[in-house]
């Protein structure tokens, strides 16, 4: 492993959870169960290598439209794990603050209060960040922006001509955070699904076929070796 290549920043859509599910005959809430505990592994990875910011979409507002009764599921999961982070050993360990990104308004109270212990628990730390993306969508958070950017404008704290990529980043739910170095998707689809659509503009993109529930370390290996031969230019 080149040390020096590994990425600052991994974001990640965990895809194939149900996919997973239907493949080895299980319920599509034990495939949200396994891709649960996948996500602990994956941190753990992270930690390994050293990489400081890890992103994952866990929830997008599109989400919202499956089943009743799968959404409650999925809802119980987040709410019980967010006060497991707040409490987590390994999170005060190393230091890994926790931020949760989206729509939070768009969930249940109960959820709301989850991340609001979580977060204020893990707020001091900053060796690692461990961001989840909830109720997000990427043409949404630039809408808000655009929206916060003109009530400045209007409230005269901000000039037209001085609006630039630094500003609209202030404005984005990653303002504290740098742009992704590389993006990963699971479950065979090539496609970023609304997600990051600003922050990617140059990242890498990296795919594999292999559901996110069995996704493997030398899977996630993988995906960094193949980051680390890349050449990266940045446009130049």
């Amino acid at each position: 492993m080149l040390e020096d290549k590994v990425p600052r920043h991994i974001a990640i859509i965990m895809d194939g959870n149900r996919r997973f599910a239907r493949e080895f005959g299980l319920r599509p809430e034990e495939g949200h169960v396994k891709g649960k505990d996948k996500l602990e592994e994956v941190m753990e990875w992270c930690l390994d290598l050293g990489i400081k910011v890890l992103t994952v979409y866990a929830f997008s507002t599109e989400n919202l439209k499956r089943d009743p009764q799968e959404i409650e599921y999925l809802m119980h999961i987040f709410e019980e794990n967010f006060y497991k982070l707040g409490d987590d050993e390994r999170i005060q360990k190393h230091g890994i603050r926790l931020t949760v990104l989206g729509q939070r308004e768009l969930l249940p109270k109960k959820v709301q209060e989850a991340i609001d212990y979580a977060e204020a628990k893990t707020a001091p730390y900053s060796n690692y960040y461990y961001n989840i993306a909830i109720a997000y969508g990427s043409r949404q958070e630039i809408i808000q922006a655009i929206k916060g950017i003109a009530q400045e404008v209007k409230d005269g704290r901000l000039k037209v001509e001085q609006i630039d990529e630094d500003v609209v980043n202030k404005f984005l739910y990653t303002a504290e955070f740098p742009d992704p170095d590389l993006i990963l998707r699971t479950s065979g689809e090539e496609r970023v699904s609304n997600f990051l659509l600003w922050q990617l503009a140059y990242s890498e993109l990296y795919f594999t076929d292999v559901y996110w529930p069995g996704f493997r370390k030398v899977d996630f290996l993988r995906a960094i070796r193949s980051y680390q031969m890349r050449q990266r230019r940045f446009g130049k």
